[in-house]
Parts: structure tokens; C-alpha cells; sequence
């Protein structure tokens, strides 16, 4: 996959990752990525994001999804790969 291809992926993350500032914290890292999407709850206790960007930096998130902010503990990653969207202007914490 060429690196400066945009690429768009939906990943959803277990583990103590609510509570933990873990969507500010993707928030902040998709941000500095320069990332567009979503990162939200789940009511099952997971994490749920949408991002898009250059194949390269939406790399460096999902491989930063499987670590995140100290306080989490993360357990299982899954992450896939959707078709590319204009919706977003930025990366936003939804509610």
C-alpha cells in the first residue's frame, strides 16, 4: 500500500479503556497524526473510532491503539478497513 494513499479504517478496542482518557488521549495522537474521524464509548466498554489520513500515519495510530495513555490496559484490537470519506474537517471525541 503506497504510504501517501489515503486510507480510512473503523477499529474497536477492549480492555480498561474507559475512564482511562483514552479517547481524549486518540483524540490528541490522531490529531497530532494529522488524522481525520471519531473516537467514542461503547455501552459494552469498548472503544469504538473511525480514522483517515495518509496510509503511514493512520498506521502509527493503530499501532499507538494497542498501547494508549498510561492508565489503559488494552486487551484486543480490531481494526478494518473502510472505504474513504469527506465527512470530517478533524478528529473529534464523540458522545
Amino acid at each position: 500500500m503506497d504510504t501517501a494513499e489515503p486510507r480510512r479504517i473503523h477499529a474497536l478496542v477492549s480492555g480498561r479503556v474507559q475512564g482511562v482518557y483514552y479517547r481524549a488521549s486518540t483524540r490528541d495522537e490522531a490529531g497530532r497524526l494529522g488524522l481525520r474521524g471519531w473516537v467514542r464509548n461503547l455501552p459494552d466498554g469498548r472503544v469504538e473510532l473511525e480514522a483517515e489520513g495518509a496510509a503511514a500515519q493512520v498506521a502509527s495510530l493503530v499501532a499507538w491503539l494497542y498501547q494508549g495513555p498510561p492508565a489503559a490496559r488494552v486487551d484486543d484490537v480490531q481494526v478494518s478497513e473502510q472505504a474513504p470519506s469527506v465527512n470530517e474537517a478533524s478528529f473529534e471525541v464523540r458522545r
